[in-house]
């Protein structure tokens, strides 16, 4: 385990790609353990969770792929409250990442779309309540993290990114699941890899061309400013400009565009797109984008209003309830959540 006293001297840098690093770690993780689902050749005892050793997630991981859903949503229930607790990403998070994308990726899976969400928060900065046009769709900060037990959390951060990486090839085949909500969440998880970028941006824009379901289409958008933002590719602004100013696209496409080049851009918001979101946001669209994971992130139940209120007129970021797994159907008239027509701060 870590000497405490030892980084507080001298930082994480001696630790630096060591067996105590869980960068290094999950990037040694091998294929056929991975494919295998062979917990004992994973080295869990030296990393922790807010509890603890994390000796009892293998266990926990294990009855995930029970054939009782009972049993696999306790296990999900209990592995969420240990390695991302309360926002905070546990070292064992990332050596977890592989096997709850191998779990979702099985048909005969149990709660396969919370399964993936799971992965994605352990590779994420957790950022409640944040719709402003430079968090939106980040993914994490560069600063220095820790979690409960002192460990370097920007390190169990970047691993799980790496593993989401690593594991492209796991994750792509769900865009096209059969199940919207489990191509919702591989769309979140997705957003986050480290590597493979153009590639993943490809398949999201491929799938942006079949995909029906609103709240899909919504997140591919969003996955694919994601990785633009966190990747700098600069061409990403065009291509969101040129969906939501093409009105022969759906209002989803067109809002979830609308968002994106918003974070993709910093200047002025042009009059032409505070026509287009007053135009087309509406109370059945807040509630049909309700479920997109970045919308549910800033607000529970009034997602898109108090988005598109920090980014048009600089509200205050909220504060949700991190306990709170449950994602409910926005229930606000988005136009009076904001207080009438959209307005820009500029």
């Amino acid at each position: 385990m870590l000497d405490l006293e030892l980084v507080r001297r001298h930082g994480f840098e001696p630790y630096e790609g060591t067996p105590l690093d869980v960068r290094t770690v999950v990037a040694q993780i091998p294929h056929e353990v991975k494919d295998g689902f062979r917990f004992d050749e994973v080295p869990w005892h030296r990393f922790g969770h807010a509890y603890g050793s994390a000796d009892d997630v293998p266990e926990l991981l294990a009855r995930l792929r029970s054939a009782d859903s009972a049993v696999a949503g306790d296990a999900l229930r209990q592995l969420g409250g240990r390695i991302v607790h309360q926002g905070t990403v546990g070292s064992v998070a990332p050596l977890t990442v592989p096997f709850l994308l191998r779990v979702a990726a099985d048909p005969s899976a149990h709660h396969r779309a919370d399964t993936l969400g799971l992965a994605a928060a352990a590779a994420r900065q957790q950022h409640w309540g944040y719709g402003t046009r430079d968090a939106f769709v980040r993914v994490a900060t560069q600063e220095m993290l820790y979690d409960c037990g002192g460990f370097a959390m920007h390190w169990s951060i970047e691993a799980s990114r790496d593993a989401v990486s690593a594991d492209a090839d796991v994750l792509l085949p769900l865009l096209h699941d059969r199940a919207p909500e489990v191509r919702t969440s591989a769309c979140y998880a997705l957003a986050t890899a480290s590597g493979e970028t153009g590639r993943i941006a490809s398949a999201l824009r491929a799938r942006l061309t079949v995909e029906h379901t609103p709240v899909v289409r919504a997140s591919l958008v969003l996955a694919v400013a994601e990785l633009a933002r966190e990747h700098t590719d600069r061409r990403a602004a065009a291509w969101a400009h040129a969906l939501w100013a093409d009105p022969s696209r759906p209002a989803d496409v067109r809002v979830s565009a609308a968002l994106a080049w918003l974070c993709l851009t910093d200047g002025p918001v042009p009059d032409d797109l505070l026509t287009t979101l007053d135009a087309l946001v509406t109370d059945d669209l807040a509630r049909s984008l309700g479920d997109v994971p970045w919308i549910a992130h800033v607000d529970q139940d009034k997602g898109l209003a108090r988005t598109l209120d920090q980014m048009l007129n600089d509200a205050q970021p909220g504060v949700i309830d991190p306990w709170d797994s449950v994602v409910p159907a926005l229930r606000t008239d988005t136009r009076a959540a904001r207080g009438g027509p959209i307005r820009s701060s500029r």
